[in-house]
């Protein structure tokens, strides 16, 4: 691969590093705001949303740091 594609395939890299630290983060705020609810309504219609919520956005990070991992394996390094 040349030079300059490594050099594209490295900010995507990196643009999805911190895509995947986004993500973090808002999952890490809505963890807390669960974990801050009471245990009813953690168990309640709003608490199911929210855990739905955040397993998705933990799937999200999880795709995003692999796609990250895939384009610096691209690169051959």
């Amino acid at each position: 691969m040349n030079a300059e594609r490594r050099k594209k395939l490295d900010e995507i890299e990196g643009k999805l590093r911190d895509l995947a630290s986004m993500l973090e983060e808002i999952r890490d705020e809505e963890q807390e705001s669960f974990d801050n609810l009471s245990e009813g309504f953690q168990q309640g219609e709003k608490g199911e949303a929210m855990e739905e919520a955040i397993s998705n956005l933990d799937d999200a990070v999880t795709s995003a740091n692999d796609a990250a991992d895939k384009a610096k394996d691209a690169q051959g390094n």
